[in-house]
């Protein structure tokens, strides 16, 4: 969405022969982009967001028994070392 092109050399600069754009106007067209860049997303199904949410719990869930594990073993190795 980039108003550059790659003749310009990717400076990322509008030519000197074009008047730069006020602000109202740069905010409209980054408001233009926004909008343009959301109807590139594509959302998941159903059945793929179902599978999503599961993942992720079952991934939380085997961090939360790892942080646990480690926890338990630490704190009982305090405890044997500091009495």
């Amino acid at each position: 969405m980039s108003e550059t092109t790659a003749a310009d050399g990717g400076s990322g600069r509008t030519a000197k022969t074009e008047p730069r754009r006020g602000v109202f106007a740069r905010i409209a067209r980054f408001i233009r982009q926004v909008f343009a860049e959301l109807r590139k997303v594509v959302r998941p199904t159903r059945r793929e967001l179902i599978t999503y949410f599961f993942v992720v719990v079952a991934f939380v869930l085997v961090m939360m028994l790892i942080v646990g594990l480690l926890d338990l073993v630490f704190g009982q190795l305090a405890l044997w070392t500091f009495g």
